[in-house]
C-alpha cells in the first residue's frame, strides 16, 4: 500500500546538511555573542580596577609599555600601545615646532581660539621671501581673514573687551586663572544683555575685579583705577549691578589676601608675614576689622609686624605699595597693637 505525502514546501531546521538557518537560530547566535563580549568586558574591567593575584593596585609603565601591580609586582599587561607622539622634545619652542595640533579652546579670545591666523612673516614654508604679487595677495587674505573674525556687533564687542581684560590683568600681575574668569563672566554679561548704558571698559574692568576676588587674589578698586580707562565710582557701579544681575557668590575681602603681596613688594621676610597674620587674627576676634577697609588694615598689620620683628620699613614705602594713605596706615596699625595688647592682657 503506497502512502501519498504532502510536501507543502517548508524546511524545518535539522531537516538536513543543507537547510538553512532560521530567525531562531540567528538570534541565539548573536545574544551568545553579545554575553561573551559582556563577559569579557567585566574580566577586563575586573583586571583593570585590581591586581588579579593579590588585588592590589595597578600602575601603568609607560617606559616599557606594561601595567604592572604595585604590591606584588606582577605584569598585568605587556607591549601596550603608547598613544603619546612619536617624537622627543627638550625644551617649550621645539615641542610648539613639532606638535601636530593646535592651542587649546580659551574664554580669552572672542572666538575661542578656534580661529585662523595668517602669519606676518611674508615668507613661504622654506623661509624664502614671497614675490610682490603674493604678497599683495597674502595681504587681502589678511585683510578678508580679519574682517571674518569679527562679523557682528557682539564679536567686535567680545573683541575688545577681551583685549582690555587681558591688558589690565598684565598690568596688575595676575595669574591666567583670574583672566579666564574674568572672560567667563563678561560673555555671561554680555549673553545677558546686560551692557546696554554701561560701557565696555566699566564692565570688562568690574568682572576683572570679581573675578580676583573669587580666585582669592585681590586687587583693590584704586590699583584698578590706575590702569583702567573708567572712573572709580563708575567700576564701583558697574561691579555691584553685574553681581546682582549674575548673581555672583563673592566673599568679602580678607585683609590676608593681601598680605603677601605687600610683603614680597617690600622685600620682607616670611617672619613678617607671619606675625601680620597674627595680628590680622587677633583683630578678627576682636572685632576690630567690622566696617575697616581690607587694604588698609592688611597695610598696617605689615606695617606693625615689621616693627615687631625689628625689620623696619617707612610709612611711606608701605603707602606707596598698597596705595593707600600714610594716616590710614597710622590709624589702623594703632588699632591692631591695641588689640594685641587686650589679647594678652585677658
Amino acid at each position: 500500500m503506497r502512502t501519498n505525502t504532502l510536501h507543502t514546501g517548508k524546511r524545518f531546521a535539522g531537516d538536513g546538511p543543507d537547510s538553512s538557518p532560521t530567525m531562531t537560530d540567528t538570534t541565539t547566535r548573536r545574544y551568545a555573542r553579545a554575553n561573551e563580549n559582556e563577559e569579557q568586558s567585566e574580566r577586563e574591567s575586573d583586571e583593570s580596577v585590581g591586581c588579579p593575584e593579590c588585588g592590589g593596585k595597578l600602575a601603568s609603565d609607560s617606559e616599557h609599555g606594561e601595567t604592572v601591580c604595585e604590591e606584588c609586582g606582577l605584569v598585568v599587561e605587556e607591549r601596550e600601545i603608547d598613544p603619546g607622539p612619536e617624537w622627543r622634545a627638550f625644551d617649550s619652542s621645539e615641542r610648539d615646532q613639532k606638535s601636530r595640533v593646535g592651542a587649546p579652546t580659551t574664554h580669552m579670545m572672542h572666538d575661542k581660539g578656534l580661529s585662523t591666523n595668517i602669519g606676518w612673516q611674508d615668507k613661504d614654508a622654506y623661509g624664502n621671501t614671497l614675490s610682490s604679487r603674493q604678497r599683495e595677495k597674502m595681504q587681502r587674505l589678511r585683510t578678508w581673514n580679519e574682517r571674518f573674525r569679527t562679523r557682528d556687533s557682539r564679536e567686535r564687542n567680545l573683541k575688545q573687551a577681551l583685549g582690555e581684560i587681558d591688558r589690565m590683568a598684565s598690568a596688575l600681575g595676575l595669574p591666567e586663572n583670574v583672566r579666564e574668569t574674568a572672560s567667563v563672566i563678561y560673555r555671561r554679561a554680555l549673553e545677558e544683555n546686560l551692557l546696554p548704558g554701561r560701557s565696555i571698559e566699566g564692565v570688562a574692568t568690574s568682572a576683572l575685579y570679581a573675578a580676583a576676588r573669587q580666585a582669592g587674589t585681590p586687587r583693590s578698586l584704586d590699583e584698578l583705577t590706575q590702569v583702567s580707562r573708567v572712573e572709580k565710582d563708575e567700576i564701583a557701579r558697574t561691579y555691584r549691578y553685574v553681581v546682582r544681575e549674575l548673581r555672583l557668590e563673592i566673599e568679602p575681602a580678607d585683609p590676608e589676601s593681601y598680605v603677601p603681596r605687600f610683603v614680597s613688594d617690600l622685600d620682607l621676610s616670611e617672619e613678617v608675614e607671619r606675625r601680620a597674620r597674627q595680628l590680622l587674627a587677633t583683630a578678627k576676634e576682636q572685632g576690630v576689622h567690622s566696617g575697616k577697609s581690607p587694604v588698609g588694615l592688611a597695610a598696617a598689620a605689615v606695617y606693625a609686624s615689621s616693627l615687631l620683628t625689628n625689620q623696619k620699613v617707612t610709612q611711606s614705602e608701605v603707602s606707596e605699595v598698597a596705595n593707600i594713605s600714610e594716616v590710614t596706615i597710622r590709624n589702623r596699625y594703632h588699632e591692631l597693637l591695641e588689640a594685641e595688647e587686650r589679647i594678652h592682657g585677658l
